[in-house]
């Protein structure tokens, strides 16, 4: 099968999307199921706080079509708090609890905190040994230091995506040198931006074409080397995620969504 590139957005409950993106009215009960009308795939950061009831779970997939991919952030408590020291429990909790999206599940991402350095590689390997074979998991390092081609060694031994980051700890000539080896059958790639400053999230205040169309010509030649690519942009990247990945869309020749049609739909409900 050729692979598949799913792009979305990091998150989807945002009330400063209506009205640039959500139809005005849309509640925000409703604000997944219209999300999923225009994109195909989501990056949840909530988990990353806590493990979701199982009622959220079923009710993200209840409102999504059968095509659509959710990816999720593994918790901070195994990652930040407890740094993968006896965490085996929590982990199965939560890899039990994403299963239930079924074939909607798509990468989890292992968001490692700034200050886990390689000192703490052992823990990381010891995580990755015992974790599902089974499940798309991507690691994403924000440490210059990991940088290095044991890191990639490591993940390429337990089959594993190196998170590619327009951030500055990852050098882009090692990064785009990451690329022509994968460390793993998909990859998965975040958008965040340089301004984290930004609150307004209703409309594009910072041009990031350079950056798309540089990302828009790079990424066919990943889609070589993998089964699935996952990528999600944040609302950091420019204030508006919708607006960026309808632009990546459209430079790669996929199915963009006029947000003004997503009122069509709704009449039709």
């Amino acid at each position: 099968m050729p692979a598949r590139l799913r792009l979305g957005c990091q998150g989807w409950n945002y009330p400063a999307w209506v009205g640039p993106f959500y139809p005005v009215g849309t509640r925000p009960v409703d604000f997944l199921s219209r999300y999923a009308r225009a994109f195909d795939t989501v990056e949840v950061d909530s988990t990353f706080y806590a493990i979701p009831p199982e009622s959220s779970v079923r009710g993200w997939a209840h409102r999504v079509h059968d095509g659509f991919r959710f990816s999720l952030k593994l918790p901070q408590e195994i990652t930040h708090q407890r740094r993968f020291i006896d965490t085996a429990p929590l982990e199965a909790e939560f890899f039990a609890r994403v299963r239930l999206l079924g074939e909607k599940l798509g990468s989890i991402l292992v968001q490692l905190g700034p200050d886990f350095s390689p000192v703490e590689r052992d823990a990381l390997v010891a995580f990755l040994a015992r974790r599902p074979g089974d499940l798309d998991l991507a690691v994403e390092f924000r440490q210059r230091e990991w940088m290095t081609p044991d890191t990639l060694a490591m993940l390429r031994d337990h089959a594993v995506a190196l998170c590619l980051s327009d951030a500055r700890w990852i050098p882009r000539k090692w990064m785009l040198a990451a690329c022509e080896r994968p460390t793993a059958d998909h990859t998965y790639v975040r958008w965040m931006g340089p301004d984290r400053s930004i609150t307004d999230y209703s409309r594009v205040q910072f041009d990031r074409t350079q950056e798309l169309t540089a990302w828009a010509e790079a990424l066919p030649a990943i889609l070589e080397r993998v089964r699935v690519a996952y990528g999600y942009v944040n609302n950091h990247f420019s204030g508006h995620s919708p607006a960026n990945v309808r632009t990546l869309q459209a430079a790669l020749g996929q199915r963009v969504v006029d947000p003004s049609s997503l009122d069509d739909q709704i009449a039709l409900l």
